[in-house]
């Protein structure tokens, strides 16, 4: 694209997810993530209720009654979008491609920061990560994010989200919430993720094509290409689908297993929906648990 295209490409994600956020989200990703730690805010005479641990003891002792500290919650959040540019999410069979279900869902996420002045950063990979942009804060910040989602031009179709997440692991010192943009297209990846899920709060974005999992049952041999390795060759879709399917299905239950396995709950986004639908569904049933 342009550049003059994608900066009109941008604008018009800020305009239509902004609302968005304004309207269903914002309120939901508030309520979810905890911050980054409790700020002492003021000392003050015990009542009952109180938590007896919270007794100031020094001041308590000078005064001659007991005396509690308060603290509040830091709302400051450092928020890093990760998102997977490999060639396989090119592929899309509908109204969009994965990759553009990808970026929606990172514009999304880079607004809710923004609204909620926290710091939001940036981390294109493939079979590494090729970009990072440092978290900051503001609206300037939030539209570069979105233009590197849209507009950087990998230079590898392979997918490794081992190395991907133990590098972002590496990179990241301080605890963060990591959301994964990805097909999750690949194997092996099941300690990285573990690792990243313990020092930092992972929310995996799961893109999905329903042709991916279904192909047409017609008579017709069709040419398929390998958007990642570039190999080619002839697909027997009546004789091949059934086999096909289940092969899918298997690959979907173990990625199941990998997520449970680190304790996470996938956000599955679908190409042939309106990305804010799971990301709203999935922020409220969170909040709704955090509450309980």
């Amino acid at each position: 694209m342009l550049p003059q295209e994608i900066l009109a490409q941008v604008r018009r994600l800020e305009i239509v997810t902004g609302r968005l956020v304004a309207e269903s989200f914002a309120g939901d990703y508030l309520s979810v993530f905890k911050g980054r730690g409790m700020e002492f805010a003021e000392v003050r005479e015990y009542a009952p209720g109180d938590d007896p641990r919270d007794i100031d003891r020094n001041v308590s002792a000078r005064v001659g009654k007991p005396f509690v500290r308060r603290y509040v919650e830091e709302r400051e959040l450092t928020v890093v979008i990760a998102v997977d540019l490999s060639g396989s999410q090119d592929f899309g069979a509908g109204q969009r491609l994965k990759r553009e279900a990808a970026v929606e869902a990172g514009a999304i996420l880079a607004f809710a920061a923004l609204q909620n002045n926290d710091k939001v950063g940036l981390a294109l990979f493939t079979e590494d990560v090729e970009r990072f942009l440092p978290p900051r804060k503001g609206r300037r910040h939030a539209l570069a994010v979105v233009r590197e989602i849209l507009a950087y031009e990998p230079k590898r179709r392979g997918t490794s989200l081992q190395d991907s997440l133990e590098r972002l692991a590496r990179m990241l010192k301080r605890r963060c919430i990591l959301i994964v943009v990805s097909d999750f297209r690949d194997a092996g990846f099941d300690r990285a993720l573990k690792l990243c899920a313990l020092k930092h709060d992972v929310v995996p974005i799961l893109i999905e094509d329903p042709r991916e999992s279904s192909l047409p049952d017609v008579p017709a041999v069709v040419e398929v290409v390998d958007p990642e390795s570039g190999a080619r060759g002839a697909l027997d879709l009546r004789a091949q689908a059934p086999a096909l399917a289940r092969e899918e299905a298997e690959r979907r239950r173990a990625l199941s297993k990998t997520f449970r396995a680190a304790g996470l709950e996938p956000v599955v986004v679908p190409t042939d929906r309106p990305t804010i639908e799971p990301l709203v569904a999935f922020f409220r049933r969170r909040a709704k648990r955090r509450g309980r």
